[in-house]
C-alpha cells in the first residue's frame, strides 16, 4: 500500500521507474527511436520515387522531343539515305576538342579521331548550335548532304564522318594539317635560310605545284557539279604534307546552290579585293569570276600571303580596275606566271582562261619556274593586313 501510495502522489518518480522494472527505461525509448526511423525513411523513400518520377518523365519528354527535332530536320528520305553512310560510327571517338572559331551555325573545333585501330587523325567539327531553331537545322542537314555530295575529288576537303542521329549535329572535316594556306605562308616567311630546312623551302615552283591542285579542284566543282566557289582565296584553301592542297570554304557555294535568299546574302561578305569586276558591279557570279579571284590568290602564292591592292582602300579598287588598273609583278614572279595572273585579270569575262586551260598553262609553264626560295622578311602584321585586305568590318 505505501509503494502504491507513494507512485499515485508522485512523491517519488525513481521508485516509480523501480517499481515497473528496467524494462521499461529500455523499450520505451527503443520503440520510439525506432518508429522516428521508420517515419523519417518513408517520407525519403517518397521524395526519392517521386523525384524519379519526375525524371523519367522529363527525359521521355526530352526524348520525345528531340526525336521530333532531329526527324523534321533530317527532311527528305532522300537526304537521309545520302547521310546513312556517313555517320560517325560508334567506334570512332573524338577527343582533346578545342574551340578555334565561330562558323555559320555554331561553334567550330578541332581535336583528334581515334578509330578502333588505334589510328588518330587531325580533324574540323563544325557543329550545330543548341536551340529548338528548326529551319538552321533543316538547313545544317542540307549543308552536311552538300558536303556528302560534292566532297569526292583529292582536290576538295575531304568529309571522313557527321552525326545526325542525337544533337549535337556536327560535321568532322580532315583539318589537312598543317592547314589554312594562308597561315602557312605567313609561317614562311622571316625564315633563315641558313638554318630552315631545304625540304620546306617554298619557291616559284611550289607555287605552280599548289596553282595546279586548286585549279583541278575548282574545275571538278564546275565540271561535275555546276557549282561557282565563290570565295577563292588563300583563306580558304588547306595545305598539307608534300604541298597537297584542297579546296575549301564552300559556304557561297552552297548558299548559290540553294538560291535561298535568306542564305545569298553571304556572297556580299566577299572581301571586294578578291572579287571579280563583274560580281562587284552586278552581282554576277559565274566560273570566270572564280578564276579572277585564282589570279589574286597567284599574287598571294608568290608573295607569302601579302594583301592584294595594298596600296587601295577596298572601294577604291573597282574605278582603279576600270581604267585599267593591275597589280605590279611581285618580286620572285616569273613571266610566265605573271602573264597567268594577267590573263585572269581580264576585265571582259568570256576573255578569261577556263580552269581546265589553266592546268595545262601551269603545267606547260612548270619548267620555268624558278626553284630559289622566296624570301620576304616582313613579319604579317594581323590589323595592318585586315585593313590593308579590306577584312575590318
Amino acid at each position: 500500500m505505501d509503494g502504491g501510495t507513494e507512485c499515485s502522489n508522485g512523491t517519488s518518480v525513481t521508485a516509480c521507474y523501480e517499481s515497473s522494472g528496467p524494462l521499461a527505461v529500455i523499450i520505451i525509448p527503443s520503440l520510439l527511436a525506432v518508429s522516428t526511423v521508420l517515419v523519417v525513411t518513408l517520407i525519403f523513400c517518397s521524395l526519392r520515387k517521386n523525384k524519379q518520377r519526375a525524371q523519367m518523365a522529363s527525359a521521355h519528354f526530352t526524348n520525345g522531343q528531340q526525336s521530333i527535332f532531329l526527324n523534321t530536320a533530317l527532311g527528305t528520305p532522300k537526304v537521309q539515305a545520302a547521310l546513312q553512310s556517313w555517320e560517325l560510327p560508334e567506334e570512332c571517338v573524338l577527343e582533346g576538342l578545342e574551340f578555334w572559331q565561330t562558323g555559320r551555325y555554331g561553334p567550330i573545333c578541332k581535336g583528334l579521331l581515334k578509330k578502333s585501330d588505334g589510328a588518330s587523325s587531325v580533324v574540323v567539327v563544325k557543329s550545330l548550335r543548341e536551340g529548338p531553331n528548326q529551319p538552321e537545322a533543316t538547313e545544317f542537314v542540307e549543308w552536311l548532304a552538300f558536303h556528302a555530295t560534292v566532297c569526292k575529288h583529292k582536290n576538295v576537303v575531304q568529309m571522313l564522318y557527321c552525326q545526325t542521329k542525337r544533337l549535337p549535329m556536327y560535321l568532322v572535316l580532315d583539318a589537312h594539317n598543317p592547314g589554312n594556306l594562308l597561315h602557312f605562308l605567313w609561317t614562311l616567311r622571316n625564315k633563315d635560310s641558313s638554318t630552315a630546312d631545304p625540304s620546306q623551302d617554298f619557291s616559284e615552283r611550289s607555287v605552280f605545284l599548289v596553282a595546279k591542285q586548286v585549279a583541278a579542284g575548282l574545275d571538278y566543282l564546275m565540271s561535275e557539279h555546276r557549282l561557282v566557289h565563290g570565295d577563292v582565296a588563300a583563306r580558304n584553301i588547306l595545305i598539307g604534307p608534300g604541298l597537297s592542297a584542297r579546296v575549301s570554304g564552300l559556304g557561297v557555294a552552297f548558299g548559290e546552290r540553294k538560291m535561298d535568299s535568306t542564305i545569298k546574302p553571304r556572297a556580299a561578305e566577299v572581301p571586294i579585293k578578291w572579287q571579280a569586276p563583274e560580281r562587284i558591279m552586278m552581282q554576277l557570279n559565274i566560273d570566270r569570276s572564280d578564276v579572277w579571284s585564282f589570279g589574286i590568290l597567284l599574287y598571294e602564292l608568290i608573295t607569302l600571303g601579302s594583301p592584294p591592292y595594298p596600296e587601295l582602300e577596298p572601294l577604291s579598287v573597282l574605278p582603279k580596275l576600270q581604267a585599267s588598273y593591275r597589280m605590279k609583278r611581285p618580286k620572285d614572279c616569273g613571266g610566265p606566271l605573271y602573264d597567268l595572273m594577267k590573263y585572269c585579270w581580264m576585265w571582259s569575262f568570256k576573255d578569261r582562261p577556263a580552269f581546265s586551260a589553266i592546268m595545262k598553262l601551269l603545267q606547260s609553264s612548270l619548267h620555268f619556274a624558278s626553284s630559289k626560295p622566296i624570301c620576304v622578311p616582313e613579319v604579317v602584321d594581323m590589323y595592318e593586313y585586315n585593313q590593308k585586305a579590306g577584312l575590318l568590318s
